[in-house]
Order: C-alpha cells, then sequence, then structure tokens
C-alpha cells in the first residue's frame, strides 16, 4: 500500500449518503486571541471587553470563522478526511458563541455526484444552532 494510500481518508467509494461524522471544541481566550493574529480580523468585538459590551451582544464573541473551521476540521481530518479538497461552502451565522462554549460541528453527506460530496453543516453550542449550511468537497477514488 502507497503512502498516499496509508494516509488518505475515505474513498470517493467509501461513502455513502447519510454518513455523518462530528468534532467538539471548548472556545477559549487563547482561540480567540490566535485566530485574530493569523486571520488579521481584529474587530473589538473579539478582542476589546469594554467595546464589546456596548454591542447587541453585551460580551466578547468567538469569530464566525473560528467557528466554520471547526467544520474544516471534520472535513481535513475525519469525513472524507485526509485528501479531500474544499471546493465551496455557504454559511448562515445564527448566534454567537462565547468564551467557554462548547461548539460542536456536523457533517452529514446529503449527496454524491462524480467526484463531488455535498454536506449539510451545523455548528451547535448546546441546542442552540449557531451556524448551518452546505459544503462541497472533492474525494479522490481509489487508486488502481
Amino acid at each position: 500500500m502507497s503512502v498516499f494510500e496509508q494516509l488518505h481518508g475515505f474513498f470517493l467509494e467509501d461513502l455513502s449518503v447519510g454518513m455523518s461524522d462530528m468534532f467538539a471544541k471548548t472556545i477559549t481566550e487563547a482561540d480567540i486571541i490566535l485566530f485574530a493574529g493569523v486571520s488579521g480580523d481584529t474587530n473589538p468585538v473579539h478582542l476589546n471587553h469594554e467595546f464589546a459590551e456596548q454591542t447587541m451582544f453585551k460580551a466578547r464573541i468567538a469569530h464566525g470563522m473560528l467557528s466554520a473551521s471547526l467544520l474544516s476540521t471534520v472535513f481535513g481530518t475525519r469525513l472524507p478526511g485526509p485528501g479531500a479538497i474544499y471546493m465551496n461552502q455557504n454559511l448562515n451565522f445564527k448566534a454567537p458563541v462565547g468564551i467557554g462554549d462548547t461548539v460542536v460541528a456536523r457533517v452529514v453527506i446529503r449527496e454524491i455526484n462524480g467526484k463531488r460530496v455535498t454536506f449539510d453543516c451545523e455548528c451547535t453550542v448546546g441546542d442552540t444552532v449557531v451556524l448551518d449550511g452546505e459544503a462541497t468537497l472533492m474525494v479522490s477514488r481509489r487508486p488502481q
């Protein structure tokens, strides 16, 4: 078996509609600071308590894309896993995420069309949906 096959996640032939996986992470102060540094998004609603308490959220909130990035964690490490290529993503941000909240990112295969696999995506904190959407990834066929 090649290194490619050893490291690769699911191949197209391994997938079926309805398969799902998830990843959960508790958002920390460090996560928000590091995400601001990596992304360049230094909006004070994420970083400055005095500013954030004057917003409709009344407290600092995590970057929406930080929560959305947990979907990428599922795709890149679990389902379909290593080797899958993101093609597109749409997101609907529905509720804020705060420091100390545990975000659960879930994906479910909705459709397989050729090498393109479409997923329903959702991130929740407890019973609250904080974002949802869909993504399409390209998945390799098993080498011959």
